[in-house]
C-alpha cells in the first residue's frame, strides 16, 4: 500500500491529540490485548509472496483450495451418538435428512478406553456421552441403511484407533464397498490423551507403534482417509492458549511423523493422510488468525523440516469444532449467539469441515432439536451470510496480519522450546505442556472470578432466581441392560473357537514388527470385541498410569 509517509505522520500526530483529548473525557473502559489502532505501518514489511501467496498454493495462508467455498462448501458434521447403535443410527439418518454432510461420531466413555459394555468398569457410563460400540455388530448397526462411499465419516476415538478403523472397514466389506472408497477421519491422536483427556490405554510407546501402523495402513490401503486428526481442539479445551493450542499439537504431529519416518515411510505419502481438529474460541479477529497462521506454520515445517514436496503433504487440512467449554448453563440461549460467531471465525479462517456446538452441550449431550439448531446456523452462515462468496475477505487486514505474523512467530517459539526438551514426547515426560496448560487456565479462571473477563450472565447481568426452560435430553437408564443382553448374546452364538484364534494372532503379531492391521481387521470379523482385542493388547503392551509417569 503506497502512502506518503510525511502526511502519515502529521495526520498521526493529530489523530493522537483527539485520543488525548477524548480519554481525558471518557476513559478507555479497560485495557486491551490489542492496540487502540492498526496502520500501514504494522504490516509494512509484509512481503505478499512469501507470507500470503494466492489461495491453493504455498504457504496456503489464504486457504488450501483455489476457489475455497465457492467451489465446494465445507463439511457441515454435528458431533452426535448416544445409547445403543439403533438409536444413533435413527439419529444420523434424521441429520442426514436435514442436510448434513457429513457423520462424526461421538462414542461413550468405555469404547473410548477399550472396555465393553459387560466390563464392571462401564457400569453407569454405558452410552452416556456416546455410542457404544462393542463389536463389529454395533458399527453395523449404526451405519445400517448408510452409503458409506458417499459419507464422509469422522471417528473420535483414539486409544482404540486402530481397533474401530478395523470395524469401519470391516463394515463396509460386509456392504461391498472396498476400502480405497472410504472418506472419513479417525481421530487416533495419542499424545494429545496424556496432556488434555486421559483416555488412554496403553503407554506412549506402544501407543506410538499403533499410529504408525495405521499410518501405513492408511496410506496403502485407504489413500482417502485421514490416518490421525491431531487434536489441538482438546488441549485448547483442557485450558491452553490459542497460541498453546497451535504450539503443542504440532509438536505431537511433529513426534508422529519422525516415528513415521524412523519406520522408514515416505513423507509425501502418509502426509496427506494428516488432518487437524482446531477450536473456534471466542476471541473473534485472533480466532480467524490462528487458522491462517497455524496453515503458514505448518506448511513451512512440512517442506523445511521434513522436505516434503507434494502440496497436499505440506497442507494444512482441518476440521472445526466451536468451543464447548465458554458455553454457560446460565441464560443458555446466549449460547446460540456465541456459537454463530465462533462459526463464523472458522469459517472466515477458512476451514474444511465444521461442527457446531448445541447450546445446552453446557449441562448435557444434545438434544435432536438443539443439533439441528446447530446444523442450521452453519446452513444459515453458508447459503445467507454472503461470508463464503470471496476468499479469505480479511487477507491484507493491518489487524488480522498483524495477529497472524505474532501467533506464528509466538508458535514456533514454543516449538523450538519443545524440540530443545527432545520432542513431545519427552516434553510429556517432564511434564511441561501440562504445566503451561495449567497456568493458562488458572489465569483465564481468575480473569473470570475478577471481573477483568465478562461472561454474561455468569458475571455481569445475571438473572437471579433464572428459570431453566431447556429439556436436556434424558439417556434411558435401561439403555445399559439392552446394550449387555445384546452383547451376552453375540457371545453366544459366534464362533468362539475363531474368536480366540483370532485374538491369538493380535497377540502374537503384537509381540512382533509386523503391521498389526490386517490381524486387527481379520478379528473384528470374527465378532471378537473392542474389550477382549483391547485386553490382548493390554497383556502385550501394559498399561498406563497417571501416577506412574515412567514409560
Amino acid at each position: 500500500m503506497k502512502y506518503d509517509e510525511k502526511r502519515f505522520a502529521e495526520a498521526q500526530q493529530s489523530y493522537e491529540e483527539r485520543v488525548e483529548k477524548a480519554t481525558s473525557r471518557f476513559p478507555e473502559r479497560q485495557e486491551f490485548a490489542a492496540n487502540r489502532l492498526y496502520t500501514p505501518q504494522d504490516i509494512a514489511d509484509l512481503d505478499y509472496n512469501e507470507k500470503l501467496g494466492f489461495p491453493g498454493a504455498y504457504p496456503f495462508t489464504r486457504g488450501i483450495q483455489p476457489t475455497m467455498y465457492r467451489g465446494r462448501l465445507w463439511t457441515m458434521r454435528q458431533y452426535s451418538g448416544f445409547a445403543t447403535a439403533e438409536e444413533t443410527n435413527a439419529l444420523y439418518k434424521y441429520l442426514l435428512q436435514a442436510g448434513q454432510t457429513g457423520l462424526s461420531v461421538a462414542m461413550d466413555l468405555p469404547t473410548q478406553i477399550g472396555l465393553d459394555s459387560d466390563s464392571p468398569q462401564a457400569q453407569g457410563e454405558i452410552g452416556k456421552v456416546g455410542v457404544a460400540i462393542d463389536s463389529l455388530q454395533d458399527m453395523e448397526d449404526i451405519f445400517d441403511g448408510i452409503p458409506l462411499d458417499k459419507v464422509s465419516t469422522s471417528m473420535t476415538i483414539n486409544a482404540p484407533a486402530a481397533v474401530l478403523l478395523a470395524m469401519y472397514v470391516a463394515t463396509a466389506e460386509k456392504k461391498g464397498i472396498a476400502a480405497k472408497d472410504l472418506r472419513g477421519t479417525i481421530q487416533n491422536d495419542i499424545l494429545k490423551e496424556y496432556i488434555a483427556r486421559g483416555t488412554y490405554i496403553f503407554p506412549p510407546r506402544p501407543s506410538m507403534r499403533l499410529v504408525t501402523d495405521t499410518f501405513s495402513y492408511c496410506s496403502q490401503e485407504i489413500p482417502h482417509w485421514n490416518m490421525i486428526s491431531v487434536g489441538a481442539y482438546h488441549i485448547r479445551e483442557a485450558g491452553a492458549s490459542m497460541v498453546q493450542e497451535i504450539a503443542f499439537a504440532f509438536a505431537n504431529a511433529i513426534a508422529y511423523i519422525e516415528a513415521a519416518l524412523k519406520a522408514g515411510q515416505d513423507v509425501d505419502a502418509f502426509a496427506p493422510g494428516i488432518s487437524w481438529i482446531f477450536t473456534a474460541g471466542l476471541d473473534f479477529f485472533p480466532e480467524i488468525a490462528k487458522f491462517r497462521a497455524a496453515r503458514r506454520l505448518w506448511a513451512s515445517i512440512m517442506k523445511e523440516r521434513f522436505g516434503a514436496t507434494k502440496a497436499k503433504a505440506q497442507m494444512l487440512r482441518f476440521h472445526v469444532h466451536t468451543a464447548g467449554s465458554v458455553l454457560t448453563a446460565q441464560q443458555d440461549d446466549d449460547n446460540i449467539i456465541r456459537i454463530a460467531w465462533q462459526a463464523m471465525s472458522a469459517i472466515l479462517g477458512g476451514t474444511q469441515s465444521l461442527a457446531l456446538c448445541a447450546k445446552d452441550e453446557a449441562e448435557s449431550i444434545p438434544t435432536r432439536e438443539s443439533t439441528t439448531l446447530a446444523l442450521r446456523t452453519q446452513q444459515l452462515l453458508a447459503f445467507e451470510s454472503g461470508i463464503a462468496d470471496t476468499i479469505d475477505p480479511l487477507g491484507g487486514s493491518y489487524y488480522v496480519e498483524t495477529l497472524t505474523d505474532q501467533i506464528e512467530r509466538e508458535a514456533r517459539e514454543y516449538i523450538h522450546k519443545i524440540d530443545e526438551m527432545g520432542g513431545a514426547v519427552a516434553a510429556i515426560e517432564q511434564g511441561y505442556m501440562q504445566q503451561e496448560m495449567a497456568t493458562h487456565a488458572f489465569e483465564y479462571e481468575q480473569e473470570i472470578e475478577s471481573g477483568k473477563r465478562t461472561v454474561i450472565g455468569v458475571n455481569k447481568y445475571v438473572i437471579e432466581d433464572e428459570e431453566h426452560h431447556t429439556q436436556l435430553l434424558q439417556v434411558d437408564p435401561a439403555v445399559g441392560d439392552r446394550q449387555m443382553a445384546k452383547l451376552k448374546k453375540l457371545k453366544e452364538t459366534r464362533d468362539n473357537a475363531a474368536v480366540e484364534k483370532a485374538l491369538a494372532k493380535v497377540r502374537k503379531v503384537a509381540r512382533s514388527e509386523e503391521n498389526i492391521m490386517p490381524c486387527l481387521i481379520e478379528a473384528v470379523k470374527t465378532y471378537a470385541t473392542l474389550g477382549e482385542i483391547c485386553g490382548v493388547l493390554r497383556e502385550e503392551f501394559g498399561e498406563y498410569h497417571q501416577d506412574h509417569p515412567a514409560f
